[in-house]
């Protein structure tokens, strides 16, 4: 399965919801809270490229995007593979 990352905050509904989406496709979510840790938000915002909202998900360190990027991504039948590689 892959390595899937998601900048996240305490209280964040997209990223409940991207993290439930995650884990009906079987894939276990590695959440690092940007809220706890300045550093962690600093890289975030290095990582995706200038982005600054949450969620914002890796998997096997590519910049899916967000919430609305991921449900994308499985309407058009892509999140699947990415998660088996």
């Amino acid at each position: 399965m892959a390595n899937v990352e998601m900048y996240s905050t305490a209280v964040c509904p997209y990223c409940i919801r991207a993290e439930q989406l995650l884990a009906r496709k079987g894939a276990e979510v590695n959440k690092i809270y940007i809220d706890r840790d300045a550093e962690q938000f600093k890289e975030m915002i290095q990582r995706a490229k200038g982005s600054r909202s949450v969620p914002q998900i890796f998997i096997n360190d590519i910049h899916v995007g967000g919430y609305d990027d991921l449900v994308e991504l499985d309407m058009d039948g892509e999140l699947e593979p990415m998660l088996e590689k």
